[in-house]
């Protein structure tokens, strides 16, 4: 991740297939890791998200992704074909280079809901 400068790495069931088992983020590592004082040989598996995992196929529209983020508050959304295999991911950068010129202020919104930390109940 530090090497290629990404915050999520898609979990597959291998390499040959690309079928989506989960995601692993960098707040993933932090919080559910090294937080919890895990061994550094601990497993991917034992810290991704793989329930309520977001999807979108690449022929799903913009204001469907941004509906998406809004709502869960997820800055990336992983793009997997009809078989469950990735073919990409879709981050809130791409939204504001592709739609921002067009709808700046749409956008700006947008990453403000996304951004907005969510507060615990007392």
């Amino acid at each position: 991740m530090r090497d290629l400068d990404v915050g999520i790495v898609p979990v597959v069931t291998s390499h040959s297939t690309n079928v989506l088992e989960g995601v692993i983020t960098d707040r993933d590592i932090v919080v559910r890791c090294v937080a919890m004082q895990h061994d550094p040989s601990c497993r991917v598996g034992d810290h991704m998200t793989a329930d309520h995992l977001d999807t979108v196929s690449p022929l799903t529209d913009l204001d469907r992704v941004i509906e998406l983020m809004e709502k869960d508050r997820v800055r990336r959304i992983v793009v997997v074909d009809e078989l469950n295999q990735v073919v990409g991911i879709i981050a809130q950068a791409d939204l504001a280079l592709k739609l921002g010129p067009k709808r700046p202020r749409e956008i700006e919104e947008v990453l403000e809901r996304i951004s907005e930390p969510v507060h615990a109940a007392h």
